[in-house]
């Protein structure tokens, strides 16, 4: 894990999507967060250990939602054309039946609900970050830049982290669209690895619209953090510290895992 420093962090953005504002400074007192997302290896592991059985896959209609590229161009506005729900799909069946994470072991875990997160994290002596400690974490000791490695997208043309490049649902640049293994992008100051793409990190906050809450997320949706591998400049551009979404405590999907705090 990896020493935060306590310290007044800036949150938020006034520059992008509502649900950002408003950009503020808050108070974050030190914690240690994991270095990478959890990965298929780290989340095997706790099955084997505790036996655990995720929301996938044994809720009334055992599934999650995978994404599936369209054939050509979309209306953006529906986002159903490229989201399908799989019955059977779950974190080891990423695609669903016949699909594996044979060969995906350092990949993030995904498929999971918060309440997932939250046992594997308390089955580990951790817990989920907040929304403004996963924020002052991504950040990586940067100060006012929409980035978290600075204020351009691709300085000097290198891709800083796992997003979409192409035509977004349609055309994927770089082969097959899904999370990739952790670490293959550049850290941030911090020396904290996909903060930024990849999948969507929970957080503890609870999603309540504009602004950010440290607070418990009780049974409402909780904040996620960081953006995907289906982040995109035509789409998403959700590829920013200060970008959230809120996820329901039912909702599992496959851009979508987390990492601990302590």
């Amino acid at each position: 894990m990896v020493a935060i420093p306590a310290g007044l962090y800036p949150l938020g953005s006034d520059d992008h999507y509502p649900e950002e504002r408003p950009a503020r400074r808050a108070r974050v007192e030190a914690f240690r967060i994991d270095r990478t997302p959890v990965t298929n290896r780290a989340f095997a592991r706790f099955v084997a250990e505790t036996g655990y059985v995720t929301y996938a896959e044994r809720c009334v209609r055992p599934g999650s939602a995978v994404f599936r590229m369209t054939a050509g161009p979309v209306d953006l506005r529906d986002p159903g054309q490229w989201w399908s729900f799989v019955d059977g799909a779950c974190w080891r069946r990423p695609h669903g039946p016949g699909s594996t994470i044979d060969g995906r072991e350092d990949v993030p875990v995904t498929h999971v609900t918060p309440e997932d997160a939250e046992a594997f994290a308390r089955h580990h002596g951790k817990r989920l970050p907040t929304e403004a400690e996963w924020e002052a974490a991504a950040r990586g000791g940067l100060d006012d830049t929409p980035y978290a490695w600075g204020r351009e997208f691709r300085p000097d043309g290198q891709l800083m982290a796992h997003v979409w490049t192409g035509s977004f649902p349609w055309y994927f640049a770089r082969g097959v669209p899904g999370p990739c293994a952790v670490g293959r992008y550049p850290a941030n100051g911090y020396g904290l690895s996909d903060m930024i793409g990849n999948v969507w990190e929970l957080t503890a906050s609870a999603y309540a619209g504009e602004g950010s809450c440290g607070c418990g997320s009780g049974g409402g949706p909780v904040v996620a953090k960081g953006g995907s591998f289906l982040c995109a400049g035509d789409y998403c551009a959700r590829y920013r510290p200060a970008a959230r979404i809120g996820i329901a405590r039912d909702a599992s999907s496959s851009n979508v895992g987390f990492r601990c705090a302590l």
